[in-house]
């Protein structure tokens, strides 16, 4: 069965979730702090990680960095966070999150985040296949990026957000067009799109393509 791990010190929070979520059918982990987060992170299976930015014994962006550096980018994490500013949601993002919820928040559009992440962590809506661009090679089958065949390592929306720029080249997207077409939302913060391709840029370094046209958004070159 999938399994969420909800970790957030507050009790209603928790509660609320869990019911909402185990009536979708997930089976769902609970961590009280950042402390028992990471012992359920190191020790059971976990589909999905919702991570207060706020608990005590290690904060959910603390958390999240650390999954990424440690090399796990594949699971797909959610920030809960009480802070509105766009700056404390930019660096949730750059933290290396999938998505974030302002708090408060409907318990309803938690679930569907969850189950939104969950498709596309096991599947992109495009049928298997190689894609090439210089010395960046994806197999959309496996996930996998490489560059001059090192490994490069994406978190699910960058992989996502690459694998659409190189099937949709020399073609301007807006940000708005991106986070309905990349993100499947069709509203959101813009910031979420600059802090992924800000992202994808470097991680794939000189073999990145995408270029910024001013007043308009963002395009893969593919010449």
């Amino acid at each position: 069965m999938t399994r969420v791990l909800i970790a957030d010190d507050d009790t209603v929070v928790r509660d609320v979730v869990r019911r909402y979520l185990e009536r979708d059918g997930l089976e769902v982990a609970i961590a009280q702090d950042g402390a028992e987060a990471r012992r359920l992170l190191g020790s059971v299976d976990i589909d999905v990680a919702v991570l207060d930015v706020m608990m005590p014994e290690s904060d959910g962006l603390t958390l999240c960095r650390d999954l990424r550096r440690d090399g796990n980018f594949s699971l797909p994490v959610i920030l809960l966070t009480a802070l509105g500013e766009q700056d404390d949601r930019i660096a949730g993002l750059e933290a290396g999150a999938d998505d974030y919820l302002t708090k408060p928040f409907s318990p309803r559009e938690l679930a569907l985040r969850v189950q939104s992440v969950l498709r596309r962590s096991g599947a992109i809506p495009v049928a298997p296949m190689e894609l090439s661009c210089g010395d960046l090679s994806v197999s959309t089958a496996a996930r996998s990026v490489t560059v001059a065949g090192r490994p490069i390592s994406l978190t699910n929306r960058e992989f996502d957000l690459l694998v659409f720029f190189l099937t949709n080249g020399d073609t301007v997207f807006s940000r708005s067009d991106l986070l309905k077409r990349v993100w499947h939302w069709d509203y959101g913060d813009m910031s979420t799109v600059t802090v992924h391709v800000k992202r994808l840029r470097a991680k794939l370094g000189d073999q990145h393509r995408i270029q910024t046209v001013w007043g308009r958004g963002y395009l893969w070159s593919a010449r």
